[in-house]
């Protein structure tokens, strides 16, 4: 319980820090949406995502994504540091030093390409927040047998830690959504909030290049024939020239041939006319890492991801649980049966990973796809997605559409994307109207890969219409895949 208390400090000082920088981002979101649709482009997120992005609620919870993630990593960070300079290095004032510069490395690394507001705060104030609060509650020294009972109680998670590595590869993401979260009401429920505020923090620290839309200005472009083609070309890389707005992600400038590329007032680099012309999006891409000041912030918070917020979670389990506990055992059989608990719960949830569906093999397609088990359906719907084979040469799969388990509409619509007929046509159109974001997003995604140009217009009504950010983001993407562009429609 303890530990907790020493991290809630750094973690509400996370939220803080978040919300005001997903905020800041969606405002500044907010007005280049403002100018994108007034230049007569397409905005994606529409309009529905648009009138909130002014709102604290999509700042505040898009901040705890963050906040249980990077917050979580970084506090953590600071306590592990902590607890082994006091105990490990009984509070030498000279052995502190080293963890002292580990710090003020981190803040020069982290602003290394252009100063990172958001990123600065987190690391400027987290950590000693964090070390305040554990010089206050950190249970004192209680010799050899004391530090052995702290490294002890560490131990289930250590290795509960060694059994989720072992599972860590390109699936992991999609096998604990598939048999962890979308297997239940609960973790459904995890799954939709994730889908519907994500896009926020994400957008606050993304690249110009990983951006849906990016906004360009042209007006110092001195050669005005040579602007409508340079604007059909950046609009062809989603930089669409909205006029008059000066915060736009590319600025442009151009003088005896030479064009400077310019972000938010910084010069970034010079190119050629004719050499842009010939080869724009290695130029473009170079513009946006050179633009990035993010990209040492966007790897911390993936780490964190990956240990920060489990761990986390851990930790206030435990925390509960042995509060609870308390109630009825001594303080050390509360942190025994505690720690056996939080371990069994930790197999369990694991164990679904451990026991997913074997993959099926081309032969046993036909007879996995009629099996009364949704995992097996699931496990052939994968094979023919990774086959490209067309799902209806496989008996009748439209009873799937219908199914109660999400992760089977889900691989479905995947599938469906392989197919050629009018029928399976309809059937992607009939999943589009599905009430998971995951089904809706793997429709519009299949609906790009069949290369079908009749349904650009159904997915732009889509776009227009939708509430659901994510949503609106594949559907770009599967416009996009399609081979449609931005143009101007006034």
């Amino acid at each position: 319980m303890k530990t907790f208390r020493i991290l809630f400090p750094g973690l509400l000082a996370a939220q803080v820090i978040a919300t005001i920088q997903v905020y800041i981002s969606n405002v500044d979101l907010s007005r280049a949406l403002d100018a994108i649709k007034g230049a007569g482009y397409l905005p994606v997120p529409n309009q529905h995502i648009a009138s909130g992005l002014r709102d604290l609620g999509p700042a505040f919870s898009g901040g705890m994504f963050l906040t249980l993630s990077v917050g979580a990593g970084i506090a953590l960070l600071a306590l592990l540091s902590v607890w082994v300079w006091d105990r490990i290095f009984v509070r030498n004032r000279v052995l502190f030093v080293p963890f002292l510069m580990i710090w003020i490395g981190g803040l020069v690394k982290v602003n290394g390409q252009g100063i990172s507001p958001a990123a600065t705060a987190y690391l400027l104030v987290i950590p000693p927040i964090v070390f305040a609060a554990a010089m206050r509650w950190m249970p004192p020294q209680r010799g050899e047998r004391g530090l052995s009972g702290e490294v002890a109680s560490t131990v289930p998670l250590v290795l509960l830690a060694v059994l989720w590595a072992s599972q860590m590869g390109g699936t992991m993401f999609l096998d604990i959504r598939d048999n962890l979260l979308l297997s239940n009401a609960v973790g459904t429920r995890i799954n939709d909030l994730y889908y519907t505020y994500t896009l926020y923090p994400a957008e606050a620290f993304k690249t110009l290049d990983q951006k849906t839309l990016k906004t360009c200005n042209l007006e110092h472009v001195k050669r005005r024939p040579f602007v409508q083609s340079l604007e059909r070309t950046l609009a062809v890389h989603d930089y669409l020239h909205t006029e008059g707005y000066r915060n736009a992600d590319l600025a442009v400038e151009e003088e005896n041939g030479v064009l400077l590329f310019r972000n938010r007032g910084r010069a970034i680099l010079r190119t050629g006319l004719r050499d842009f012309s010939l080869r724009p999006s290695i130029i473009l891409k170079e513009f946006s890492a050179k633009s990035d000041r993010d990209a040492f912030f966007r790897r911390v918070t993936f780490f964190s991801i990956l240990i920060g917020f489990p761990v986390l979670l851990y930790i206030v389990i435990y925390a509960l649980i042995h509060m609870a506990l308390n109630l009825f055992l001594d303080p050390k059989g509360s942190s025994i049966v505690t720690s056996i608990i939080c371990f069994s719960l930790g197999v369990a949830l694991v164990l679904p990973l451990f026991t997913g569906e074997r993959a099926v093999g081309a032969g046993d397609i036909e007879g996995a796809l009629q099996s009364g088990h949704w995992r097996h359906r699931v496990a052939a719907l994968k094979t023919v997605q990774e086959m490209g084979l067309d799902v209806t040469l496989f008996g009748n799969y439209r009873g799937m559409l219908t199914s109660p388990h999400v992760p089977e509409r889900y691989w479905l619509a995947g599938a469906l994307g392989y197919g050629r007929g009018l029928e399976t046509y309809r059937d992607l159109l009939v999943l589009l109207d599905d009430s998971s974001p995951n089904v809706v997003c793997k429709a519009f995604e299949a609906l790009g890969k069949r290369g079908n140009t009749e349904a650009v217009g159904e997915i732009i009504q889509r776009i227009e219409t939708s509430d659901h950010w994510y949503e609106q983001w594949y559907a770009y993407r599967a416009l996009r895949t399609l081979g449609w562009r931005q143009i101007r429609s006034q």
